[in-house]
Order: C-alpha cells, then sequence, then structure tokens
C-alpha cells in the first residue's frame, strides 16, 4: 500500500475551499481579465486632435505641418491575453483632407506623434495607401485603401500568434506577432476634419468574430484528429473512470455495449492496471458513494467500520473528518440545530488543535448563526456538492488500501482526469511560452467546438 495520507489531505481539502471561493480556476481568472472600453484622454498626442465625451471618436482639428503632427491615442487598457482571440474595429466618419487614418497595435513605451507602425514594437494597417507598417516607416503592400464609411478591424490571434486586419467584415490580411510586450488598441488621424470612431465590443461588430474563432477551434481540433492513437484507448480511458469512482451498474451497461471482454483486458493492461485489480472493492465503494450522495452519514460509518476497519482506526483521517462535518451539515439542513451542537460537542471539538482542519470546522459551526444559511457565503457547504467531495475522499481512502496500488495519485484520479490535467498542464506551459498569452485548456469547451 501507497502512503498517501498527506495528498488524500490536501488534495480534498483544497476541493473544499474551491467549493468556498468558486472563481480560483485558470478559467475565471481568465474572464476577470480587464478589457478596453474606451479611449484614453491622459496618454495621446492631444494637441492635434479632439476626443468626444464618451471617449470613443476622434477628429483632427488642426492642420498638419510636419510628418510627426499625428494624432494617437490608444485603448485605456492592452489587449487581453488569456484567450483564444482579440479584436476590435474602427470606422473612418470622415477621411478629411488626405485620408491618413491608421489603425494597429502599439506598447506603452509607444511615442504618441507617430502613426503606428512607424516605430519599433508597434502595427499598423493605415488608410490613404493600404500598406502595413511593422515597425519602422517603409511600409509593406497589403491590403486596400479605405476611406470614409469604411469599417476596419484590428486583432490578435494568440493561437497562431499573428495579428490580423479586416475591412468592412472581410480578413485583410495577417502578419506575424513577434512582440510580447502588452499591446494596446491605437487609432491616428493625421489631416484636418478626419473623424474616426472606435468599437471595444459594446456594439455588434461588422467582422464576424465568433465565426474566426470557431475556425480557429476546427484548426486545431484538425490537427489533433490526425494524431494516431492505440486502438480501444477512448474505451479504456472512459472505462478507468468508471472503475475508479464505483459506477458499477453505468460500467455493466458500458461493458454490455461493447461486449469484447478481450478488449477490456486489453484495455486495463494498457493503463497498467490488471483485470483483477481495476476493480477493487467496487461493490462497496458504490455502495459508499450512494449512502453518502444520500445524506445518510449514520449509516456511512457504520459500513465503513464493517468493511473497512483500518479507515476507522484513525480518527483524524481527512476521509473520518469530512463525514463528521457532513453528519453536522445534514443536521443543520433539516433545521436540527440543538443535535448539531450536541454532535459537535462530541466529535468536531477534537479537530480544533489540527490547523489543517480548523478552518473547515468554524465554517460548519457558523453554519448555525443564520436563518437562511444557503444565502449565505457558507451556503458552498450544503450543496450537493460538498456530498460528492466527501465521497470522492471516502472512495479514494479506500483505493490507497489497495496492495496493488502504484502510486498515491492512482487514489485520487481515474485515467481520464489524469489525462485532463496534464492537456491542462501542456496549455498553460505553451500559454507561459507565449508571454503569459493564450487560453487554458477548456474540457466543454472543446466539447461544444467538436459538436
Amino acid at each position: 500500500m501507497v502512503n498517501s495520507n498527506q495528498d488524500l489531505e490536501s488534495y480534498f481539502l483544497n476541493l473544499v475551499r474551491l467549493g468556498a471561493c468558486p472563481g480560483a480556476s485558470h478559467q475565471d481568472d481568465d474572464d476577470r481579465e480587464g478589457c478596453p472600453t474606451e479611449l484614453n484622454t491622459f496618454n495621446s498626442s492631444g494637441g492635434f486632435m479632439v476626443v468626444s465625451n464618451d471617449k470613443l471618436s476622434v477628429q483632427y482639428t488642426t492642420v498638419n505641418l510636419h510628418g510627426h503632427d499625428v494624432g494617437v491615442v490608444q485603448a485605456n487598457l492592452p489587449a487581453p491575453v488569456k484567450r483564444l482571440v482579440y479584436y476590435f474595429e474602427m470606422t473612418v466618419k470622415n477621411a478629411g483632407a488626405k485620408g491618413q487614418v491608421s489603425i494597429g497595435f502599439t506598447t506603452d513605451a509607444f511615442k504618441k506623434k507617430r502613426q503606428p507602425g512607424w516605430e519599433a514594437n508597434s502595427y499598423g494597417y493605415h488608410g490613404d495607401d493600404g500598406l502595413l507598417y511593422r515597425g519602422h516607416g517603409r511600409g509593406d503592400p497589403f491590403g486596400p485603401t479605405y476611406t470614409t464609411g469604411d469599417t476596419v478591424g484590428c486583432g490578435i490571434n494568440y493561437a497562431s500568434q499573428e495579428i490580423f486586419f479586416t475591412k468592412n467584415g472581410s480578413e485583410v490580411g495577417k502578419t506575424p506577432k513577434d512582440v510580447k510586450d502588452p499591446l494596446y488598441p491605437t487609432v491616428a488621424v493625421h489631416s484636418q476634419n478626419e473623424e474616426v470612431t472606435v468599437n471595444f465590443g459594446k456594439e455588434p461588430f461588422i467582422f464576424d468574430l465568433k465565426r474566426f474563432e470557431a475556425l480557429e477551434r476546427m484548426k486545431q481540433q484538425s490537427v489533433i484528429e490526425e494524431v494516431s492513437l492505440p486502438e480501444n484507448i477512448s474505451y479504456s480511458i472512459v472505462r478507468s473512470y468508471l472503475v475508479h469512482y464505483g459506477y458499477e451498474d453505468t460500467l455493466r451497461a458500458f461493458d454490455t455495449v461493447h461486449n469484447t471482454s478481450d478488449m477490456r483486458t486489453d484495455a486495463s493492461n494498457e493503463n497498467g492496471i490488471t483485470k483483477h485489480d481495476d476493480i477493487y472493492q467496487l461493490r462497496q465503494r458504490r455502495a459508499l458513494r450512494e449512502i453518502i450522495r444520500s445524506g445518510n452519514i449514520d449509516a456511512a460509518f457504520e459500513k465503513l467500520e464493517t468493511w473497512h476497519p483500518k479507515i476507522t482506526e484513525d480518527t483524524c483521517t481527512i476521509g473520518y473528518f469530512l463525514l463528521h462535518c457532513q453528519k453536522f451539515i445534514e443536521l443543520t439542513k433539516v433545521r436540527k440545530l440543538k443535535d448539531a451542537v450536541d454532535y459537535a460537542r462530541l466529535k468536531l471539538v477534537k479537530y480544533f488543535g489540527l490547523p489543517a482542519y480548523e478552518d473547515l470546522v468554524k465554517d460548519c459551526l457558523a453554519l448555525l448563526a443564520y436563518e437562511e444559511p444557503d444565502n449565505t457565503s457558507l451556503g458552498y457547504l450544503l450543496k450537493d456538492s460538498q456530498r460528492d467531495i466527501v465521497a470522492d475522499t471516502v472512495n479514494a481512502h479506500i483505493l490507497s488500501l489497495n496492495p496493488s496500488l502504484k502510486d498515491s495519485q492512482s487514489c485520487l484520479y481515474s485515467n481520464l482526469e489524469r489525462l485532463i490535467r496534464q492537456l491542462t498542464a501542456c496549455c498553460l506551459v505553451r500559454r507561459h511560452s507565449n508571454g503569459g498569452q493564450g487560453e487554458a485548456f477548456n474540457l466543454p469547451r472543446l466539447l461544444n467546438t467538436s459538436k
């Protein structure tokens, strides 16, 4: 048997704490990333232009006498980076005297009296000549010119690490993104009466951004589908999940549908386990899961004492502790508050001296202070997901007793979950190698893309 008590304790306590702080995930962090909403009037070449009160329109009000008399303004925030694509648009309300409007991206250090693309670490698509400028004053042939009434857009494809531009809803072209610093959406006007309006996403874009993102994800999916996998690997991965969590009935139906006992043996061997090992205490684990998920904690204690006395010998294990907490929670759910208090005095008081458990005990006891605890920050304790965590903990504890267990992680995760964790880690490593840019692995999004 692998000594995995410390792994069990830290892993499942963290799961409980994630329930208390539902925002603690990569995806939620990504969703909270700030996005540009308006133009930054405090960091612009204000002497040559006027920004409207809503900070979404710019007009060149003077006569340009020099090449550096440019009216440049950046967005109030840099483009968010923890996503697949960022995009914004600019509509030319008036091309003015020379039509020298432009759109692009610049860094915070960009000189505000130069067109985007004319300085290092900047990109600009210019309306008067249709050229693309990338870090110097010499443009490259790129796309059509644009003028009054046209809407042009500029985006960053973090998957391909490219800057792309659009005109009136159609993609014009793209260029490699070789700047790792934060990039600010930037627009510029350069001759009298030129006026442009910016859309950072408050209004629908002319360009079909959702379709662009979907096509990009389909490209990624096609690359994944070209990878050759061993025969029956998907069967073995799904089956390992059902076995790990004790879903006996579903497992039996799953095997019946496939009706291939030889495949099952091969699949088990592919995962480094034998046919005998992979069903360790399956029926007992299934029964305990059903009992705990029904809220009958007393019955769970009785079954554990009969089937697995080793687990009940040490009352300070994570499984035993969470069962006591859940018993207290079940009493508060049905408002048997006196019984809950008595139970806490009898069973929970011993955990106050244990730093790892003390904060959760305090959260449980705090349920007594509210008439409607469901509507408080402690409401996570009353959800069915809390029962699931307790059931998973007991299940993992039983698996840790398996004499054939090969490593401590095997009792914590099924092969399917280990694969998903690896995919997540790989995506995060790839994002780190791109300067923290790009989206993290998201299984629901991947499944929707496959559909």
